[in-house]
C-alpha cells in the first residue's frame, strides 16, 4: 500500500479515529497500527461492529494491537469526544493526539431521508463536538470525511471541488454543513483541518447486511445467494468507485502533509474513473463465476430510481494530485481482484 510520507515509519504520532469499528475507520486502524502508530479509537457501534476490531486484532502484532486504546463513546456526547483526545499509558501519564481523523457519520441518503433528526444530530451536532474537541486539546490537524454527495444537482462532469448544486437529501446537507465549519473554525480560531469528499468507496470489511449497505457488498452477497440484485433505474447511472486503499493513503497524506497551501481545502477522493452499474455487474459476475457457477447466468432485476441519488458522478483529482501528491493506485477492476476473496469469505464465515 502506498503511503504518503516515509517519516511516518519512523516517527510513532498519536491519532484519533473516530468511527474506528466501522468500514473506513477499521482500515485506517490496520494501516496506521502496522506502522507502529499508536491510535485512540472511538465508536459508538451504531454502525460499526465488534468484529471488524477483532479482524483487525488479528492481523496486526501483539505490540502493534496494545498501541491501540478504544473508548465506546458517542461523538454526540462532548465529554466523550473531549475523552478521545489523550492515549492513556500504563503509567498513567497521557499523551495528547496530534492527528483526528474523523469517520464517525451516520451514512446513506436513504437513511437521512427516513429520518433527518438523527442524521443530523451525528454528523452535524457531533461534528461540531469533534471540532471543539479538537480546537481545544491543540491538535496538529483535523482530518474528516466529507462526502460527494455534497455536489448535489450540480450537473458538471467531472466534479471539481469548488462547484457545487443544491443538496439532494439531509444527508447531503450535513455533509456540506461539516465543510462549513472547518472553514469558519479555519478563519476563527486559525484551526487547521482537511475535508475529503468520499466518493462510493469500497473494499474489506464493508458490511454487506442491512437495509443501507453499499452497493458492492449487497450485490456480491445476492450473487453468491443467488438472490435477485436489484439495479435502480436502468443501470446506466454511473459513480466513481474508491478503493479502501486509496482513501487510507489519502488520509496519511493529508495528515501529514508539510504543504502549507493544502490546509484548509477540501480534496475528492476517488480513482477518476466513471463506471455504469451495469459495468460493476458484469466486474461483478466475471469476478465471482470461477468459483460460484451459477453467478455466470444471473440477470439482474430493474427497478425504479431511488429518491435523492444523482444520475453521474465522476471526480476531478487534479486538485488532491497537486497539492497533496494523492497517487490512486486502483481503479475499480484492481480494487475488486484484490477485495473479492475477502467478500467470500466473509460471506462463506457468515453462513
Amino acid at each position: 500500500m502506498p503511503i504518503a510520507n516515509q517519516n511516518l515509519c519512523t516517527t510513532q504520532n498519536t491519532w484519533l479515529i473516530t468511527g474506528v469499528a466501522g468500514f473506513i475507520g477499521s482500515n485506517l486502524l490496520e494501516a496506521l497500527l502496522k506502522l507502529d502508530q499508536r491510535i485512540v479509537g472511538l465508536d459508538n457501534f451504531a454502525t460499526g461492529h465488534q468484529y471488524n476490531l477483532d479482524e483487525v486484532q488479528s492481523l496486526v502484532a501483539p505490540e502493534q494491537w496494545a498501541n491501540f486504546h478504544f473508548i465506546q463513546g458517542d461523538i454526540r456526547l462532548l465529554d466523550d469526544c473531549r475523552r478521545a483526545m489523550q492515549f492513556p499509558l500504563e503509567t498513567g501519564q497521557e499523551i495528547p493526539v496530534d492527528y483526528v481523523l474523523h469517520q464517525a457519520a451516520l451514512g446513506s441518503v436513504p437513511r437521512s431521508i427516513e429520518n433527518p433528526i438523527n442524521t443530523n444530530e451525528t454528523n452535524i451536532s457531533g461534528f461540531l463536538n469533534m471540532l471543539m474537541a479538537a480546537r481545544d486539546a491543540n491538535v496538529k490537524r483535523f482530518i474528516y470525511a466529507a462526502s460527494s454527495s455534497t455536489y448535489g444537482d450540480h450537473p458538471d462532469l467531472p466534479k471539481v471541488e469548488h462547484k457545487i448544486g443544491n443538496p439532494l437529501s439531509p444527508y447531503a446537507v450535513t455533509k456540506y454543513v461539516n465543510e462549513l465549519y472547518a472553514d469558519v473554525f479555519a478563519r476563527t480560531y486559525n484551526f487547521k483541518s482537511i475535508g475529503l469528499r468520499y466518493f462510493n468507496v469500497f473494499g474489506k470489511r464493508q458490511d454487506p447486511n442491512g437495509a443501507y449497505a453499499a452497493v458492492i457488498p449487497k450485490w456480491i452477497s445476492a450473487l453468491i445467494k443467488n438472490e435477485p440484485v436489484y439495479i435502480n433505474g436502468d443501470g446506466e447511472t454511473s459513480r466513481d468507485f474508491c478503493y479502501i486503499q486509496n482513501v487510507v493513503q489519502m488520509n496519511i497524506r493529508a495528515a501529514l502533509s508539510d504543504n502549507a497551501d493544502a490546509v484548509n481545502q477540501i480534496y475528492n477522493v476517488a480513482a477518476g474513473d466513471r463506471t455504469s452499474l451495469n459495468q460493476l455487474y458484469q466486474l461483478l459476475q466475471s469476478n465471482l463465476t470461477e468459483k460460484y457457477a451459477h453467478v455466470q447466468t444471473a440477470k439482474p432485476t430493474y427497478r425504479d430510481f431511488r429518491t435523492g441519488d444523482v444520475r453521474h458522478s465522476l471526480a476531478d483529482i487534479g486538485k488532491a494530485k497537486q497539492l497533496l501528491s494523492y497517487d490512486p493506485k486502483y481503479r475499480v477492476a484492481e480494487g475488486l481482484k484484490e477485495a473479492i476473496a475477502w467478500y467470500i469469505n466473509a460471506h462463506e464465515t457468515n453462513q
